[in-house]
């Protein structure tokens, strides 16, 4: 197998960032996504699909509320990528100073995004790694006219230590996923 081809091939598509948010009774939370797609042409009956990471601590608050919030992200909030991308939730309120409200369903909104979308989950799949959640869209605010920041233009805006950041947190969270992945392999083809 041919592993940098892969990767290669992978990477080309530049992937919008998307803020996902969480909450639980209290407890709220939120993480950077790039694995958020459409799951439906029809227009009355909007979903989407998203993995999210198991080791995450907005993947608990998924989990125990069944719905979480989708926001497309801006050149001008990249401080929210270094904010929810590269601490957890466990140790901090990433939304500490922030103006965040309730959806419909419970979910934290925040309106400055350049969209986003309110969601409950319908079904999931485990892979290993990571959850993935089948949702339907039950409340939107369209996207304002600012360009999407994509992972490529966050590699290009990024100060060098931000970079090395998200590169060491990368590594780390990849060994986690592989080691997972592994495991799921393995208990599915016993």
């Amino acid at each position: 197998m041919n592993f940098a081809a892969a990767t290669e091939v992978l990477t080309c598509a530049d992937r919008e960032l998307w803020l996902v948010t969480a909450a639980d009774r209290d407890r709220r939370g939120g993480l950077i996504a790039t694995f958020v797609s459409r799951a439906s042409i029809v227009r009355e009956l909007p979903r989407v699909l998203v993995g999210i990471g198991k080791q995450h601590y907005s993947w608990e608050l998924i989990e125990s509320s069944g719905a979480f919030g989708l926001h497309l992200l801006g050149e001008q909030h990249l401080p929210w990528v270094w904010r929810f991308g590269l601490q957890s939730g466990r140790a901090t309120d990433k939304f500490d100073g922030l103006t965040a409200r309730p959806g419909m369903t419970g979910s934290p909104i925040m309106d400055e995004a350049g969209g986003w979308l309110d969601c409950r989950v319908e079904s999931q799949l485990e892979t290993g790694d990571r959850t993935v959640y089948l949702a339907e869209v039950v409340d939107a605010c369209h996207p304002r006219a600012a360009p999407l920041l994509t992972v490529r233009r966050l590699l290009e805006l990024a100060p060098a230590n931000r970079r090395i950041e998200l590169k060491r947190q990368m590594e780390s969270d990849s060994l986690a996923d592989a080691a997972a992945i592994r495991e799921w392999r393995q208990r599915s083809r016993s």
